[in-house]
């Protein structure tokens, strides 16, 4: 294990001990949070009777599909935007202020277009996800060695050709930056809209035990939420570093 993760580790337990030990002297109410120890039973509890492994499933499913369309999209636009020098010029503001655009306002609209099911949920996502991608795709295409797109021109490729054998494959590491924003934002909108207007999905579980005090329920939901965040970001984040280290960059 790395020092950084080492010091990370470490962190994470004192933040836990702290935690623990304010509950314990009654600092922190129980009614407002529980022990970690207490979260960790009732986690093993909600895993081992099954009671929400439907909305598990259906929250992380329509996570899964936003992160795939927001990560396949994300490329493809920029790769073409790329290309584009007038377009991406016009863009790039609006890139910069994109997520100062409060997303979930659209949701009775999209209710209106999409239907009630998961469709709404998933295009919030998307919208999230999308243009992280598209921004860190961008900046890994413009650190292409320019030696490797002349490269291309001599051997004749075409703008297809160039960009999966060239032009994706060294902005891979950058790509892979995105990839991680997406994770975290398609969760986020997936979560947060059925926080809005669901009757499924952790979010609406973790929106109804909220207003019931239930935080048998809540804290270890939430807790699922963020081993899935976490454990996702780190296997990308080696498969990145694993990249860069290939390349000599790190």
């Amino acid at each position: 294990m790395t020092k950084a993760g080492i010091i990370r580790i470490a962190l994470i337990a004192m933040l836990l001990i702290g935690l623990e030990s304010l509950v314990l002297m009654g600092r922190i109410d129980p009614l407002t949070m529980q022990a970690p120890h207490k979260m960790l039973f009732d986690l093993v509890s909600i895993l081992q009777t099954g009671k929400f492994n439907k909305s598990i499933i259906k929250t992380l499913s329509n996570a899964g599909v936003a992160f795939l369309i927001a990560l396949i999209l994300g490329v493809i636009v920029g790769l073409v935007i790329h290309r584009l020098k007038r377009l991406r010029e016009v863009l790039d503001p609006l890139f910069a202020t994109y997520y100062a655009i409060p997303v979930f306002s659209f949701y009775p609209l999209l209710i209106l277009l999409l239907g009630l099911g998961d469709a709404p949920q998933i295009f919030i996502a998307v919208m999230l996800g999308f243009v992280a991608v598209v921004v860190n795709t961008l900046n890994g295409i413009d650190r292409v060695p320019l030696v490797f797109l002349k490269t291309a021109r001599v051997s004749s490729m075409g703008p297809f050709e160039t960009a999966i054998k060239i032009i994706l494959p060294s902005a891979s590491p950058y790509i892979l930056t995105g990839a991680k924003f997406a994770v975290a934002y398609s969760l986020i909108g997936v979560i947060g809209a059925e926080f809005i207007m669901s009757t499924g999905g952790m979010g609406y579980e973790i929106s109804f035990a909220y207003n019931n005090f239930d935080n048998a329920t809540m804290y270890p939901l939430i807790i699922i939420i963020l081993f899935v965040s976490i454990s996702i970001n780190l296997m990308i984040s080696r498969w990145e570093k694993a990249l860069l280290v290939r390349r000599g960059l790190k």
